[in-house]
């Protein structure tokens, strides 16, 4: 039996750095598109990514427009869906199935959309808002402006928006040219190449890969889109704690409030130099504003108005790109609507992939280890609606994680695997007290993870069963414990002062060949400071 205690645990983010790559310029990485003008001065990367390794990414304004179009434009199908049968027609619709060449993490159950906003100047309205080669053949390539993932969860009772800054360096897997449908070979590149040149089947491909999280669906959204949609709300109104006046964004504003156009909105959100002229700042500005016009396209006002849900819809379904299977199923865009409008009111989470400034060039970033961390809360939101227990049922003890005391048990051959699952179920809460390894009465490794408890201990199966609801795939728990070998006290990198039950039993996990991971509760602070409520955010002067 392997000894649990000898190799440490590597981190899946940083292994995936192993294909050497020069980032170059801007125009090299679009080198996949064709021959792409150099970007207008507010596109340029990022000189001072203020903050460190806070959590705030580099955010960029389509990612709102994405979302927004997304939360908003589905609303208009909690009303009679048939009378607006031919304006959810004029939705683009894109088949990427067939395109998406390497394996896919299975479906749990959650909704996982991708929006990814595309700042092509090609197209009505677009141009102007880059340089004079912008207007010429394909618009100079397209670039995917920035990449958002949004999360309902299975019982559709919370979502968040996870936004991947556009200038990770990640290891991008191979796909197919979208042009030539040959095959590229995997490079580690900034995260928006694989969208020049694969485009969106390369993209989800890049993010499921990266993640580990299904994608279910896609919706693309451009310049002109967004002006449509805010329009069609009759605008969004802001307040500012200073004037604007600025000749890049082409926005002059008052101090105070200001009820801003589809124009002046997307100056706003486009705005850099205000306040300290960081990211940072620049970042919570759009996501309150996005905040805003959830609120407002999820309103009685906009839903009970017949004219004007019916121009909102049209405005909004003629601005947007999406796979046929979202685009042609009616539940599906209800489904979202309901959770959008429920959602509004409880609160919708923005958080950005924590990131740290990339060693090889200071202007790039990558993601640091708590990232894996958000990824498996969002994996592993795998819980569906159970039915009450009636009233004549048995009242369960209810206990919290640290109540938990865990001896946890290596059933399998894979070297430290009993220390890598107790230092994710100490970092969750649980009480680990004790780290071992388990011979199978065959030699072999045990096929699937095993939960025990003590026979004699009335309420050990509610302490088991708190940890079963932990682990991932879920055990179920047995009755009578099994023999440890090698058993050693356990200590975690971090103690948490406290934390420690007086009593009650000690559960066995054994884990097997199929454990994925520990459910991801609790996140790490770095996500934390990156997180904010949108319905926190209505009278915030920015």
């Amino acid at each position: 039996m392997t000894d649990y205690r000898s190799v440490p645990v590597a981190d899946p983010l940083h292994d995936r750095r192993v294909a050497p790559t020069q980032p170059g310029s801007r125009m090299a990485r679009r080198a996949a598109a064709a021959a792409p003008p150099p970007p207008p001065p507010d596109d340029r990367p990022p000189r001072n990514h203020r903050g460190g390794g806070g959590g705030q990414g580099k955010m960029r304004v389509l990612a709102w427009i994405s979302i927004g179009v997304t939360s908003v434009m589905v609303a208009g199908s909690l009303t009679a869906y048939t009378m607006y049968r031919d304006a959810f027609g004029n939705i683009t619709q894109k088949p990427v199935k067939e395109d998406i060449i390497n394996p896919r993490p299975p479906d749990t159950g959650a909704l996982n959309v991708l929006l990814v906003g595309s700042d092509t100047r090609a197209g009505d309205g677009n141009a102007k808002y880059g340089q004079q080669t912008a207007r010429l053949a394909d618009a100079g390539g397209k670039r995917t402006d920035t990449i958002i993932l949004m999360h309902i969860s299975p019982n559709r009772d919370k979502a968040q928006l996870i936004s991947f800054p556009r200038d990770s360096m990640v290891q991008v897997p191979r796909c197919k040219n979208e042009t030539t449908k040959q095959e590229m070979p995997p490079r580690r590149d900034m995260i928006n190449s694989a969208y020049n040149s694969g485009g969106i089947a390369c993209t989800i491909s890049t993010i499921e890969t990266l993640t580990q999280i299904r994608i279910n669906h896609f919706v693309e959204v451009d310049f002109s889109g967004f002006k449509n949609i805010v329009d069609s709300l009759g605008g969004i109104e802001i307040c500012l704690k200073s004037g604007v006046n600025d000749k890049a964004s082409k926005l002059v504003l008052p101090p105070g409030k200001s009820l801003l156009n589809g124009e002046k909105a997307l100056g706003y959100v486009r705005l850099r130099k205000y306040g300290d002229g960081s990211d940072i700042q620049r970042i919570k500005r759009q996501q309150i504003f996005l905040s805003k016009v959830v609120a407002k396209a999820t309103s009685s006002d906009l839903m009970t108005d017949v004219g004007k849900l019916r121009g909102f819809i049209a405005a909004a379904a003629g601005s947007v790109t999406m796979d046929p299977e979202l685009a042609n199923d009616t539940e599906r865009l209800i489904e979202i609507a309901m959770s959008a409008k429920q959602l509004t009111a409880k609160g919708v989470q923005f958080t950005t992939v924590p990131w740290a400034e990339d060693p090889e060039n200071k202007n790039r970033v990558v993601w640091t280890a708590d990232a894996a961390k958000l990824f498996t809360a969002i994996r592993t939101d795998t819980e569906v609606a159970v039915p009450t227990p009636s009233a004549s049922a048995k009242p369960k003890v209810t206990v919290k994680p640290e109540q938990v005391k865990v001896q946890v048990l290596n059933g399998t051959k894979t070297v430290g695997k009993a220390r890598e699952v107790a230092d994710q179920l100490a970092e969750q809460g649980f009480n680990v007290v004790s780290v071992g390894n388990y011979e199978a009465t065959n030699g072999q490794s045990m096929a699937k993870s095993e939960i025990h408890y003590a026979k004699s201990i009335a309420t050990a199966p509610d302490y088991a069963g708190t940890l079963a609801g932990a682990v991932v795939p879920k055990p179920a728990p047995a009755a009578g414990k099994v023999p440890a070998t090698n058993a050693q006290p356990y200590a975690p990198v971090t103690a948490a002062a406290g934390t420690t039950p007086k009593s009650g039993p000690v559960i066995q996990l054994v884990v097997g060949e199929d454990f994925e991971s520990v459910k991801v509760t609790e996140l790490p602070d770095s996500v934390k400071q990156s997180t904010i409520t949108a319905s926190q955010q209505t009278n915030v002067c920015t």
